[in-house]
């Protein structure tokens, strides 16, 4: 009677609550996104005021700084299309997010890098789209383990009844 209770009580608490874990870190994936957005808006209008811009003024042209911001929200948007789809082939694409953090980390740790100062304010460039990815790559995985789990438990209750 405990077991039926528990699995009553965990389907009530998804049903109703508003918001799940996965509009959570698709909004806050989203909030990065449009700061991103921002950004570009920002160098496209007044170039290299904004100073975690400005650190690689000498190494790239403007134009490269936007097009990396652009690819940063085609990795923000897969990974929020891969976590709020419902397919089942949803997974892949928070992988091909991942995939596209990786490239444009490797490519804003090369320009890091070069500075002759390391800068760790400007850490986030490298690091955004690509702990975006994993952190949607993560919650997709907790929330299916629980789903598995629930699937077993509601087998185990089934297999208990027809004892």
């Amino acid at each position: 009677m405990r077991l039926i209770n528990l699995l009553f009580q965990f389907e009530m608490r998804t049903i109703l609550v508003p918001w799940t874990p996965e509009r959570v870190v698709g909004g806050i994936v989203f909030c990065h996104a449009a700061f991103l957005l921002y950004s570009i808006y920002q160098q496209a209008l007044f170039p290299w005021e904004m100073r975690y811009h400005a650190y690689f003024m000498e190494d790239m042209d403007s134009s490269m700084v936007i097009f990396a911001d652009w690819i940063a929200i085609s990795a923000c948007a897969l990974s929020i299309i891969g976590l709020l789809h419902n397919s089942k082939y949803h997974r892949q694409w928070i992988w091909y997010s991942c995939s596209v953090g990786l490239l444009l980390a490797v490519f804003w740790l090369y320009y890091m890098l070069r500075m002759p100062r390391f800068r760790w304010d400007v850490i986030w460039l490298p690091s955004g789209p690509l702990s975006g990815a994993g952190i949607c790559l993560y919650v997709d995985h907790l929330l299916t383990e629980s789903s598995e789990e629930v699937k077993k438990l509601r087998s185990y209750m089934y297999a208990y009844k027809a004892i």
